[in-house]
């Protein structure tokens, strides 16, 4: 047995007045709005789903780049809880916040360039002014964790030719269409990246869903994402609460989606992979 980890959690506080909102795009997001957990609520969810360890990653469609709520989750439960913070990489002071995120005892960074507050692809990703964070990053052995679509593509492989060493995880498979099933010529980009041996893939439930759409099966899909890429270089999350439904339903989705892998496989995918990702979390030791 392994102890499980989720890359991908969010945490909302009630408190509107210490944590105010400041959302990306300007609008909140429904399910921050209508459906938040807080870090405790979040922990609970754990507990009952039985999972060690989760990443609480910025929630920007809630924040912005204020990361204070993550910062108090990790802060509040070491034991339990990592953390994943946001900034405006263009910025001129990007570089002296990313330094104070990491300060304040966040593991790593992520970089929202699209989602339901911010729909397309967000054109930014290798703008020069971002250069400074990419390169510190890179030299830290700290992980970039990208919010992005298919089409940011090109724009990451360029970033890759000028920080060959930098380690990446690309949200929900960067929101492959796979709809028409295998090949998946339409997803042929994302596996031109199974080169790079810095990207990893945040596996979620939008990849589970969209892993069966159209003429997709999971069983078509995942042997071959494994294939390519590894176990090792695939990281599952639940995205909960953003996902609807419970944090023990998403996981129980998602085991029965990959329930065709190998059992080596699956514990680099919910557990040991995270961990060489987030460094941090082997730290924390076992749950048992």
């Amino acid at each position: 047995m392994y102890d499980i980890v989720d890359t991908h959690t969010h945490a909302i506080s009630p408190d509107h007045d210490r944590y105010p909102l400041a959302p990306v795009g300007g609008r909140q997001s429904d399910w921050s709005a209508h459906r938040p957990a807080d870090y405790e609520s979040l922990l609970t969810a754990m507990d009952a789903a039985g999972i060690a360890h989760a990443m609480v990653v910025q929630a920007s469609t809630a924040y912005g780049n204020d990361n204070s709520y993550v910062v108090d989750a990790v802060k509040a439960h070491p034991d339990r809880f990592c953390g994943v913070f946001s900034i405006d990489v263009l910025a001129p002071d990007a570089l002296d916040k990313f330094k104070y995120w990491i300060a304040q005892g966040m593991s790593g960074l992520r970089l929202f360039l699209t989602g339901t507050t911010m729909p397309g692809q967000a054109s930014w990703l290798d703008d020069e002014r971002s250069y400074p964070v990419w390169e510190y990053a890179q030299a830290s052995n700290i992980s970039i964790c990208l919010q992005m679509t298919a089409a940011g593509i090109p724009a990451l492989q360029r970033m890759l030719g000028l920080f060959p060493k930098i380690r990446v995880l690309l949200d929900h498979l960067a929101r492959p269409d796979l709809a028409g099933g295998a090949p998946y010529a339409s997803a042929d980009s994302l596996f031109a990246l199974a080169a790079h041996p810095g990207v990893y893939l945040k596996l979620t439930n939008r990849t589970i869903a969209e892993a069966g759409r159209g003429a997709s099966t999971p069983q078509d899909f995942f042997p071959r994402v494994v294939q390519a890429f590894g176990a090792r270089r695939i990281a599952w999350g639940s995205n909960f609460p953003s996902a609807e439904g419970s944090l023990e339903s998403l996981l129980a989705e998602a085991k029965a989606g990959l329930s065709m892998l190998s059992a080596q496989d699956l514990a680099w995918i919910f557990g040991d992979t995270a961990r060489s990702i987030y460094p941090e979390l082997t730290r924390m030791g076992s749950a048992a």
